[in-house]
């Protein structure tokens, strides 16, 4: 489906509080979830481990923007498969790039073996990665991997044992990467011990101050307090091989750390020879509207952690990384499928499609429309406490009717619910925020539909609280 999708039209025995009367391109035959899908969600549910399902909706197709369920149902999708599709669902350029490399070689062990497609994407990737240095990379098949990797590389070379990070930072489940993940109890209740040597500060989350402080007089104490602190009394700073941190913090909550946060942390990782890792699994590959959300702060990176969006929908994943950082024998990290000849196609065609296509500049371009509809509906509610973003990562933050800033995850909820009821798909981040994450060539027309759908959720969650 293209952008002249037909006008929304709503299924019979449809809720009667929509609110708005969605349009464009959102077709609703059923509700959501509909016959099909209960009945697929149902099998889904008994032979599925549990996971993280975010929503009851079963996708059949998908082309750019737009979601088609196995039902008929046409829904927004302002996820991007989970931050997956900075070029869209099934980009033409992107599909035949993967149905010629498949036609001829689909694996042959990269990390053993030699193939161009690979090669290729490695120089492509030592050149949109921020510091004019001479600069490896590893490939991986997803973001905690990379981060697995990362993590790797910098203990083996500073032979140090310690990784310091971030209070709410999400860098994936396996056991090494859990380590560092401190975003929510569940991820990490019945499997400590973990890979051990992991450390965290309180995040730069200036809407909710740890420490009760308002930006800039604070004088950036969330970052000097590494070293005025936390290395004079628990981390010996010696021990500390690496320091990792997301350029906004995605999983737990879209948090976009206060200017000159990343400059302090760097210095401080400078003066006491410590890697600095940028987790850009979320940021990267174009989102904020630069290839990597770190290129925003100013701050260049030892080691560069990416995934998701850069295999185009594949799985694909990489560090890239200062080349005297590189292992001096064979044997110390490996995998069997990273730098996959499909994966590297499809990474390849999806860099030149955002590039070629422009989707950076389109990123910039309409995520400054999304945050001026958001801030609009933010007017309109109290219980939107908070907007935040850069380029199309973008979220917003709700909390109890009355109060300040305190959370409200339970409307939270209902609002992502009644958005996918009304054919707009959202995810759920942090403590009580919703992330919005459309593929980079949404339009203006589409995050005006979402707008008009979100305004309607909204309505519609606070009278059923």
């Amino acid at each position: 489906m293209n952008d002249s999708t037909p006008a929304t039209t709503l299924a019979p025995n449809h809720p009667s509080d929509v609110g708005i009367t969605p349009r464009r391109g959102v077709r609703l035959v059923t509700p959501i979830p509909g016959p099909k899908a209960q009945a697929l969600i149902a099998e889904d549910t008994r032979l599925m481990m549990t996971g993280t399902k975010s929503a009851p909706v079963a996708v059949d197709h998908a082309q750019g923007v737009w979601l088609h369920d196995i039902d008929g149902n046409t829904l927004l999708d302002f996820t991007s498969g989970v931050g997956v599709l900075n070029a869209g669902h099934s980009h033409p350029k992107v599909v035949r790039a993967i149905q010629a490399q498949a036609e001829k070689l689909t694996h042959f062990a990269g990390t053993d073996y030699y193939y161009e497609v690979q090669t290729r994407l490695a120089d492509r990737l030592t050149h949109i990665t921020p510091g004019s240095f001479p600069k490896k990379v590893f490939f991986t098949n997803s973001g905690t991997e990379s981060v697995e990797a990362a993590l790797k590389l910098a203990r083996w070379n500073r032979q140090r044992p310690i990784t310091v990070g971030l209070l709410g930072a999400f860098h994936g489940r396996s056991m090494g990467a859990l380590t560092m993940t401190a975003s929510k109890p569940t991820q990490r209740a019945r499997f400590s011990s973990f890979a051990g040597g992991g450390h965290h500060i309180p995040p730069p989350y200036c809407y909710r101050c740890p420490y009760k402080l308002t930006f800039p007089s604070c004088d950036l104490y969330c970052a000097k307090i590494l070293e005025d602190l936390y290395f004079e009394t628990s981390i010996p700073p010696d021990d500390v091989a690496a320091f990792i941190a997301e350029p906004i913090m995605g999983e737990g909550g879209y948090v976009v750390p206060p200017p000159g946060w990343h400059q302090a942390i760097r210095t401080i990782c400078d003066k006491h020879g410590i890697l600095f890792i940028s987790d850009e699994v979320q940021a990267g590959v174009g989102r904020t509207g630069k290839w990597f959300g770190i290129e925003h702060f100013g701050v260049v990176p030892d080691i560069l952690a990416t995934a998701k969006a850069v295999g185009g929908g594949i799985p694909m994943g990489a560090i890239v990384f200062r080349s005297e950082l590189d292992y001096t024998y064979a044997g110390a990290h490996s995998n069997t499928f990273g730098g996959n000849a499909v994966a590297a196609a499809a990474s390849l065609a999806t860099l030149d499609v955002i590039e070629g296509d422009h989707l950076m500049d389109n990123a910039r371009v309409q995520g400054e429309h999304l945050l001026v509809r958001l801030r609009e509906l933010q007017k309109k509610y109290p219980v939107i406490g908070d907007v935040r973003g850069i380029g199309l990562m973008v979220g917003t933050e709700f909390i109890r009717g009355g109060s300040d800033t305190a959370p409200d995850a339970k409307l939270r909820d209902r609002i992502v619910e009644e958005s996918y009821r009304r054919g707009l798909l959202l995810l759920p981040c942090g403590k009580s925020s919703i992330r919005y994450i459309p593929p980079l060539l949404i339009q203006r027309d589409q995050i005006d539909e979402a707008a008009e759908i979100l305004d309607g959720a909204i309505q519609a969650a606070i009278r059923s609280a």
